[in-house]
C-alpha cells in the first residue's frame, strides 16, 4: 500500500455506496468511511467493504477523555479496518490511550494504523487564531501537533499537503502524512481552504491523498479514478 489514493465514500447510506462501487468490481480500492456513512450504517458497511476486498480508513476523528477513547478504539480494532484516527488536540495521554485500545482489541495480526488530525483543511490561519485562540501560525500549530502525535506513538497525521514537506523534514519520512483537500485544477474547492493538486502533493512527499467528490460525483467514476491514479503518479494501492 505505497502512497495510496483513498476515495472518500461520503454517501448517506449503503445503497449509494453499492451503486458507486459497481463499476469497480474486481478493483481493490482504499476507501474512507467517515462519520456520515458510519453513523447511518454502522459496522455493517465496514463488513460490506471488507468482503469486497477493499482497504478501509475509518475516519471518525475520536476526541474524548482517554478512557473513552481507549474503549472505543478497542472496539474499532475488531472491525479489521486498516486505519483509524483521532484529533491531536485531545492531547498526548488520549492518543496513547488510543494506541493501547487498538492493541488490546487486535486479536491477530497487526493493529490498524492510527493517525491524528492536526488542523482541518477547512480551517484557515485566521479562523484558527480567532476561534481556537491559538496565537501561533497555522504551520507552527500543525508541526506542534505532529510532534506531539509522534511522541504519543501514533503512525502519522492528517494535514494539508502544504504542511507535509515540513512535517517530513522535522519528524522523518517514515511518519505518515494523509492529506485531504486534493483537487484537480478544474475542480471546485468546496468547503476546503488549504487545497492542493495531486502533482503538488507528490512533489511535497505526501504519503496518501484523500479524494472525494472529484471521483464520487463524476459522470464516469471509474475513468476519473484512473485519471487520478495517473495524476498521482501511477502509484499502487
Amino acid at each position: 500500500m505505497n502512497h495510496p489514493l483513498i476515495i472518500a465514500l461520503d454517501f448517506p447510506g449503503r445503497a449509494e455506496v453499492e451503486k458507486f462501487l459497481q463499476p469497480f468490481r474486481g478493483t481493490q480500492l482504499f476507501v474512507k468511511v467517515g462519520m456520515e456513512l458510519f453513523y447511518q450504517e454502522g459496522p455493517s458497511i465496514v463488513s460490506l467493504l471488507k468482503d469486497q476486498g477493499h482497504h478501509i480508513f475509518l475516519d471518525l476523528k475520536l476526541h474524548d477523555i482517554p478512557n473513552t477513547v481507549y474503549g472505543a478504539m478497542k472496539g474499532l480494532a475488531r472491525l479489521n479496518v486498516d486505519m483509524v484516527n483521532v484529533h491531536a488536540a485531545g492531547g498526548r495521554e488520549m492518543m496513547e490511550s488510543a494506541i493501547e485500545g487498538l492493541e488490546a482489541g487486535t486479536a491477530t495480526g497487526k493493529r490498524p494504523a492510527c493517525i491524528a488530525v492536526t488542523q482541518l483543511t477547512s480551517t484557515s490561519e485566521t479562523q484558527m487564531q480567532k476561534e481556537q485562540l491559538i496565537p501561533a501560525t497555522l504551520m507552527e500549530s500543525v508541526l506542534h501537533y505532529a510532534s506531539l502525535t509522534k511522541a504519543a506513538g501514533l503512525d502519522g497525521v492528517v494535514c494539508s499537503a502544504h504542511e507535509a514537506a515540513a512535517i517530513g523534514k522535522q519528524i522523518g519520512p517514515d511518519f505518515m502524512t494523509v492529506c485531504p483537500g486534493i483537487r484537480l485544477q478544474s475542480d471546485q474547492t468546496g468547503d476546503q481552504k488549504r487545497t492542493a493538486t495531486p502533482e503538488f502533493a507528490r512533489e511535497a512527499g505526501v504519503g496518501a491523498i484523500v479524494v472525494g467528490r472529484s471521483i464520487t460525483k463524476a459522470v464516469d467514476p471509474l475513468q476519473n479514478y484512473q485519471n487520478w491514479i495517473q495524476a498521482w503518479g501511477g502509484v499502487t494501492q
